[in-house]
């Protein structure tokens, strides 16, 4: 008997918590893996009765790969699972399925992103397939990437057909701060390259990211959510590069 644990990385999710946790009821087993919350996430994943365990953040891959390392002799599969996200009964029970017969050692699973609480199919927020369903012992996060997380996987990927539900963004607040970091992330791995802007990067890459963003993967289907989220992306392209610019000039 294959055995499935849930694992879900938290840090300040108490309104997410419950919810997640119960949509992972499934599993044989749920760890809570936290980042030391400074809210009530730990009180109430404990109220649930699902086994906690804390670790001070480094980055996301180290978190992952901490966690692989805490569960491996116990489960022979891991599911990641955020916090804002919902795994559906039709989801579950495709997993339960193929860890049982499969020889792939990890699975993408698609989701459906809700952002500012619509559903968001274009963009480049559909299928957004994640990697989260693995094999332990058989796959691990590239400490290189410390956001973006890559798995490494030895061994075949398999596709799930069914879906997380993920509620992504619930507010703008919580968009912009999420993609400065993003931006500021991107500046500095550029930097890194040695790469240097050009005057016309400020106007061509934020248009280029706009055509992109609503034409090639079709914002448009979404009408005004899909063409607000098309500029805001156009925008913080035009931000990463701003931010790249002020690394060079710091930097001499």
């Amino acid at each position: 008997m294959m055995k499935l644990f849930a694992i879900i990385l938290t840090y300040n999710e108490a309104s997410h918590i419950r919810e997640c946790v119960e949509s992972l009821r499934f599993a044989d087993h749920i760890l809570v893996f936290d980042s030391f919350s400074t809210d009530d996430t730990v009180s109430i994943a404990r109220q649930l009765n699902v086994e906690v365990i804390q670790r001070r953040f480094d980055n996301y891959a180290g978190q992952r790969n901490a966690a692989l390392e805490a569960v491996a002799g116990k489960a022979n599969w891991v599911l990641f699972v955020d916090a804002d996200e919902r795994v559906t009964p039709e989801l579950a029970a495709e997993a339960q399925a193929v860890i049982s017969t499969t020889t792939d050692v990890g699975f993408r699973v698609p989701r459906f992103n809700y952002i500012f609480g619509k559903l968001t199919k274009g963009a480049g927020w559909y299928p957004d397939y994640q990697t989260r369903l693995l094999r332990v012992g058989k796959a691990h996060y590239d400490p290189e990437r410390q956001v973006h997380e890559l798995v490494i996987l030895d061994g075949s990927e398999g596709t799930l057909t069914q879906h997380f539900i993920h509620l992504n963004y619930a507010t703008l607040t919580q968009f912009h701060d999420k993609q400065k970091r993003y931006s500021a992330y991107d500046a500095r791995i550029l930097f890194q390259q040695g790469i240097h802007p050009k005057p016309q990067n400020y106007i061509l890459q934020p248009l280029r990211q706009f055509r992109w963003r609503y034409l090639t993967l079709k914002g448009y289907q979404d009408g005004l959510h899909g063409l607000h989220l098309s500029l805001l992306m156009a925008w913080y392209e035009l931000r990463k590069y701003l931010i790249l610019r002020t690394l060079w000039h710091t930097n001499k």
